[in-house]
């Protein structure tokens, strides 16, 4: 599924990436799960993958790139849910505009039961996501880094 609209999205617990231990664990995307959606994404697109690395701590996503003829996508996955986006270069933190529209292969991460999410989504003004889970914590980064769209929640290196 490919997540289009600017309404109706819920931050879930761990979307920025922290967490609390007397929470819990937050749920984790595997390297592996995303790394198989990726080899068959490059398939479909007749590319190669290039480069995979895994998430480091601070940032809560991992990255990789397909390399075709078009020239070099961007890939990021979420490290605790399974989301997908596409960005414009390669970085350790985002903001609404550094997000492209998902190319036509992205349909793979979909079929792997990844959500692929579109730079109109990743674009939306925080005050039209719910945000009601986030913790007085996660405020104070919001706030810090001067986070205004929910691209900027989900794909962060925030200390």
């Amino acid at each position: 599924m490919v997540s289009k609209g600017n309404s109706d999205f819920t931050l879930p617990r761990g979307a920025t990436g922290f967490f609390r231990s007397k929470d819990g664990p937050l749920p984790e995307t595997e390297l592996r799960a995303f790394r198989a959606a990726l080899y068959a994404a490059a398939r479909v697109a007749g590319s190669e993958v290039g480069e995979v690395e895994e998430r480091v701590y601070p940032r809560n996503f991992h990255t990789a790139t397909v390399i075709g003829r078009e020239g070099e996508s961007t890939v990021l996955c979420h490290a605790h849910h399974p989301w997908v986006a596409f960005a414009k270069a390669r970085r350790d933190w985002y903001r609404g505009g550094d997000f492209l529209s998902p190319p036509p292969w992205a349909h793979a991460f979909t079929n792997a039961g990844f959500t692929v999410l579109s730079s109109e989504r990743l674009a939306t003004p925080l005050s039209d996501v719910d945000t009601s889970v986030l913790t007085q914590g996660e405020w104070r980064q919001v706030c810090f880094y001067s986070i205004t769209t929910l691209g900027g929640v989900l794909f962060n290196a925030w200390d």
